[in-house]
């Protein structure tokens, strides 16, 4: 073991401080760092090999051990040890990812691995913003090329202000939740990388009784507010390095070859033969016909500068050079097209949204359906309601032990008419899952008001351009569908951007090939007045302020346009569920009556199932019972309820319960 250096400093106006160490745990990992924020801890270790022989991106993989014992929990799993990742965990590998990737030096192939394995959870401080300043500082004192250090932090929106690092308490009363991660400038300012943000489950009760709501502007302040912070991270991480320095020495940068795509001229000789005959194919609206056409131009480039057999290019030993060669003449042609003529792939302007469509009530059987189309992506929603028992049991290192509002995303191959897999879900399917549910949670009814467990599954049908985004859409039109009282729609929209010769383009409705060729990924999803959801990652050093406020208006145009649209297909939930849904009711009882109504061994509540066919189940929040009774027949539930409120008082046989909800 070396000598112990630990760095410390307040993270937020309160005086919370983070704090990193390194020397006594994990010394052969490249490098390793525990980091801590109260008393929740975590190890972040780094470890780099040299290139497999042949790759052509760079492997980059992160993965977050929640480990149980960090909350004193033994896993709930049969085999009573933790398996697969949770949902969570995933979810921070990818917000981890998402900012370091871009952070290492073209060329670099050397496979780098980050775990982040949780060895405390204090129920108080969140491990997910700790994971991404954690890996951070590991790479900086491990030797592996790395433009950092990346700082990040949550903010908590709450009685107006922006609160940093909030606890999960803090969180849970606020009406948005903002993570954000940067690096400093030369000029000291801080440029944005990567932005992660929500409404919280009641938020809209909040905003009901006056809290303000999450507008463009109040994000826009949120991200200004968010770098003051960063910046507490990234000067830390620094201190970190100049004490590692003093004990160990100078840290020295791992030698490594850069493997570049292609060389300069395979990329001369590409523009030369193609970028006429590319700059007309990327004209082409249609997705489909586009990719023929393409194909068709780099075949002809293939047999020109790669050849064949007896008739050899002179390029024939490149020939994968000359497609990612192609590959880049595409991004030029695209780029050039919009900066100086303003006109995109399709033809559109910058701000020009593609054809819309919405429909609902697509099958008979289904509880809810919203079919949305935009362009060539297609989403079918379906939601399906449930009863309160249907609730999903999470084994978790957090405060959170069930899911109530569940969204489920998957992308087939046949939707982008390819072959591949197909089965569990990858961390993109469960990444845009988590970003649709998060855009509805704020406006989906309290348990109190709609009793049900609520499951959405989005099936993307066809895609070319931010099926997350559809998905948002297909959600909204599929729980009025099926009568959930929303407090509002939402939608959403998948903003660009390509910045080139200093000027700033922001696209609206972006496709896949401009999210893949431009400089930024920006989600917004919202409410006709405010935001509920945001995603941003952007490959360049940072936005303006302007850059950055100016797109965020810009959504909102395209938000309500889409809104209209919805509006035509259904301008309401419907007032009661379909007849195929269950009929749901629940009402409050005193609490030292629940065993009254469950009866020894559950005697009573099971006879009471058994003789009306309705579901019951009865549970209590430490102050009162809630009764639900749950069945597609309405009179199921009328007489379960009404054999339970004879329970309660036999002498009113006529009285009715107070019931709290219902359909």
């Amino acid at each position: 073991m070396g000598e112990v250096i630990r760095v410390s400093g307040p993270v937020n106006a309160a005086g919370k401080e983070l704090s990193f160490e390194t020397g006594r745990l994990a010394s052969l990992a490249d490098g390793a760092v525990v980091v801590q924020i109260g008393d929740t801890t975590l190890l972040s270790t780094v470890c780099t090999s040299k290139p497999r022989e042949g790759i052509d991106f760079f492997p980059l993989t992160v993965d977050v051990e929640e480990r149980m014992y960090a909350a004193g929990k033994i896993p709930g799993s049969f085999f009573r040890r933790e398996g697969r990742p949770s949902e969570q965990a995933v979810l921070i590998c990818r917000l981890t990812d998402r900012p370091l990737r871009p952070s290492f030096p073209d060329g670099f192939r050397n496979e780098v691995q980050v775990i982040a394995t949780i060895l405390g959870a204090d129920m108080e401080n969140p491990h997910d913003v700790a994971s991404i300043n954690g890996a951070s500082a590991a790479l900086m004192i491990s030797g592996i090329p790395f433009n950092g250090p990346i700082g990040a932090v949550r903010l908590a929106h709450h009685e107006g202000a922006w609160i940093a690092h909030p606890t999960y308490q803090e969180g849970d009363a606020s009406t948005f939740e903002l993570v954000v991660a940067g690096r400093r400038l030369h000029d000291g300012d801080v440029a944005i990388m990567m932005v992660e943000a929500g409404g919280t489950e009641g938020s809209w009760d909040l905003y009901e009784v006056g809290a303000p709501k999450v507008t463009e502007e109040v994000l826009a302040e949120g991200l200004e507010e968010a770098k003051r912070w960063i910046a507490a991270s990234v000067e830390l991480q620094l201190e970190l390095v100049r004490k590692y320095q003093e004990a160990y020495g100078p840290i020295e940068t791992i030698v490594y070859e850069p493997r570049f795509d292609y060389e300069h001229d395979v990329y001369e000789a590409v523009g030369t033969k193609a970028r006429e005959a590319t700059a007309e194919a990327m004209t082409i609206a249609d997705k489909t016909a586009r990719n023929t056409r393409l194909g068709e131009v780099e075949d002809m480039i293939l047999a020109e500068l790669v050849g064949g057999g007896d008739a050899p290019g002179p390029f024939a030993d490149r020939a994968g050079q000359v497609r990612k060669a192609f590959r880049s003449l595409q991004k030029e042609v695209v780029r050039h097209r919009i900066v100086t003529d303003g006109l995109r792939i399709d033809g559109r302007g910058p701000t020009d949204l593609r054809a819309l469509s919405a429909e609902v009530g697509v099958f008979p059987t289904a509880h809810g359906t919203g079919l949305f189309q935009r362009g060539e992506t297609q989403v079918l929603s379906v939601a399906t309601l449930g009863m309160p028992r249907m609730e999903q049991m999470l084994d978790t290192i957090t405060l959170d032990e069930r899911k109530r509002y569940m969204h489920h995303y998957n992308f087939p191959p046949f939707s982008t008419g390819e072959t591949g897999r197909v089965g569990t879900p990858k961390r993109r399917e469960i990444g845009h899952g988590a970003l649709a549910e998060r855009a509805l949670i704020p406006v989906v009814p309290s348990k109190i008001e709609w009793p049900y467990t609520l499951r959405v599954v989005s099936d993307v049908l066809s895609s070319n351009g931010s099926t997350s985004m559809a998905s948002v859409c297909g959600s909204s039109l599929s729980l009025m569908d099926a009568g959930v009282p929303l407090k509002a729609p939402v939608a959403g929209i998948a903003m660009g951007l390509v910045h080139h010769d200093g000027r700033y383009v922001t696209l609206t409705d972006i496709l896949g090939a401009e999210d893949a060729f431009g400089d930024m990924d920006f989600k917004v999803a919202g409410t006709s007045d405010c935001v509920t959801a945001l995603q941003l990652d952007t490959k360049i050093d940072g936005l303006p302020a302007d850059v950055l406020s100016a797109a965020l208006h810009q959504a909102k145009e395209a938000r309500l346009a889409i809104l209209a649209v919805m509006s035509e297909a259904m301008p309401e939930p419907r007032a009661e569920v379909r007849d195929s849904a269950p009929k749901i009711v629940s009402f409050e009882i005193p609490i030292d009556k629940i065993g009254e109504v469950i009866g020894p061994k559950g005697k009573i509540i099971n006879t009471i199932q058994q003789e009306t066919g309705a579901d019951v189940s009865v549970s209590d929040d430490g102050m009162v019972g809630l009764v639900s009774i749950g069945s597609k027949d309405g009179a199921a539930v009328e007489e379960a309820k009404r054999r339970i409120w004879l329970i309660l008082d036999p002498r009113q046989r006529s009285s009715e319960p107070p019931t709290r909800a219902g359909s």
